[in-house]
């Protein structure tokens, strides 16, 4: 008897585990499996449910359409995107073949979700057919003339612009080039897969390039939060510094720029002086200072993929690549959205504002859904810091390097960079690299500019900032 009482406690504890196997199994795969294959871009239902209502209309901050849709039969419509290569990144597409990306995918509910709907009076009326059912609109915060300004701007160059609004974080114009048409990815897709510049990748918040002297802005923000009386600093800046007993560190073709201060050598961009600055602050206090604006980090969006800056943890004997790292060389990573943050939450008095790209949802017939927020990420520096930054980058364009954003009427200040391209090698033409703010007194635009392989900072990427600055600000 005792036996079998034993066989059956077996064979119940066997069913027992196996029944909570079961459960935890189906479990997991409604909270977590199931999610990710409904969502799925390939998922033939949700494009049976995504076919019935016809997909709603982007559009940029003045009301311009960057989407249109038409029905081609009862189960299928065609997407079409008015600006073409132009917003490609930002709106990304969706296909039913190649899936679904970018504003496309964030808001594919939203674009999919109609407030019309038949009534038995209505079906009565229409002898059986139902309306027209249309999906709501998506209002961003994108600025079109800005957007083709820095689009066109950029040429055949490989590169990115970022604009964003420092009041409020809105990003009035993303480009990254070189770009893709989204419209007829049937024709091009095998095309733009095989093209070895990487037409697909969103240059403005996935490039990661080292971010030369506009890295500057963020070693100096360092000195001034950690070392007493930074400012009046000096150093002889002989156009070179040896670094132990093999390196030395030089300026940007071994300029010799004599007794600086710190406002001197950040005007005229001394390698020297913020190189040896780096090595006084060490590789902790500049790590710090970095990541309070996000390196090593996700900046915080509205849901805008961003890969993560990157800025190195040093030994403290590795004291070239200390310097190197003031310097924004060594290992230091940046995309053009880090650097552009960097310049917004300046020209912000020290609060950065979190990047977004949408204002609100509206339904077709115009009436607000819902409205999205400007969102602060927090005091990032002290507004003191910041005033003492502004006062800078002022200097730099109207007295230093970047003389080449100058725009007739507009106070602009920035930074310019001229970046080693590590990944070419050595020979291989410098990246250009331009961030700035504008008017000076009463910030409304922040800009960063990188043209790969585009040689000094001061020229190619400090000239396209000022075209796009005018456009953005109207001038």
């Amino acid at each position: 008897m005792n036996n079998t009482l034993n066989n059956i406690k077996k064979v119940m504890f066997v069913f027992l585990i196996c029944f909570i196997g079961l459960v935890s199994y189906m479990t997991y795969f409604e909270m977590i499996v199931g999610p990710s294959v409904v969502n799925n871009g390939h998922n033939r239902r949700t494009w049976i449910r995504r076919n019935e209502v016809l997909r709603g209309t982007i559009y940029d901050r003045n009301g311009d359409a960057l989407t249109k849709s038409e029905p081609i039969n009862s189960e299928t419509q065609k997407r079409e995107y008015t600006g073409g290569a132009v917003f490609s990144h930002i709106l990304g597409y969706v296909d039913q073949k190649y899936g679904i990306t970018g504003l496309e995918r964030k808001y594919d509910t939203d674009l999919m979700t109609t407030d019309i709907k038949d009534s038995l009076k209505s079906l009565i009326l229409n002898k059986g057919r139902s309306k027209k059912k249309v999906g709501n609109g998506v209002k961003t915060t994108l600025d079109m003339a800005t957007q083709k300004t820095a689009y066109d701007l950029l040429g055949d160059n490989r590169g990115a612009v970022v604009v964003l609004n420092p009041k409020t974080g809105a990003v009035i114009a993303m480009v990254s080039k070189p770009s893709f048409d989204p419209n007829n990815l049937e024709d091009s897709w095998s095309a733009i897969n095989k093209d070895s510049s990487r037409p697909l990748l969103n240059r403005a918040t996935a490039g990661l390039y080292p971010p030369g002297s506009t890295f500057k802005t963020v070693t100096a923000i360092s000195a001034l939060e950690n070392m007493p009386n930074a400012q009046n600093r000096t150093i002889q800046d002989t156009g070179s510094v040896q670094i132990g007993p093999d390196y030395a560190l030089h300026n940007y073709n071994g300029e010799v720029l004599g007794t600086l201060n710190l406002y001197q050598a950040y005007t005229h961009s001394s390698n020297v002086y913020f190189g040896t600055l780096a090595l006084d602050l060490g590789n902790n206090t500049l790590k710090n200072t970095a990541e309070k604006f996000f390196f090593n980090k996700s900046i915080p969006t509205d849901g805008i993929p961003v890969e993560a800056s990157h800025f190195p943890t040093l030994k403290s004997y590795e004291k070239g690549s200390i310097a190197q790292s003031g310097i924004g060389q060594s290992s230091v990573l940046a995309s053009p959205l880090q650097m552009a943050v960097v310049t917004s939450t300046i020209a912000n008095d020290g609060v950065m504002m979190k990047p977004h790209l949408v204002t609100s949802v509206i339904t077709s017939r115009g009436k607000l859904v819902k409205t999205i927020s400007p969102e602060s990420a927090g005091q990032i520096i002290s507004s003191n810091t910041a005033d003492i930054m502004k006062n800078m980058m002022k200097s730099v364009v109207d007295n230093g390097t970047g003389s080449g954003a100058y725009i007739n009427g507009i106070e602009v200040a920035g930074k310019t960079g001229t970046a080693d391209n590590q990944v070419m090698g050595a020979g291989s033409p410098p990246h250009s690299w331009f961030i700035g703010f504008a008017p000076y007194d009463d910030p409304q635009v922040a800009i960063a500019v990188i043209v790969e392989n585009g040689g000094q900072g001061g020229k190619a990427a400090a000239t396209i900032a000022s075209q796009v600055i005018s456009t953005a600000l109207r001038r």
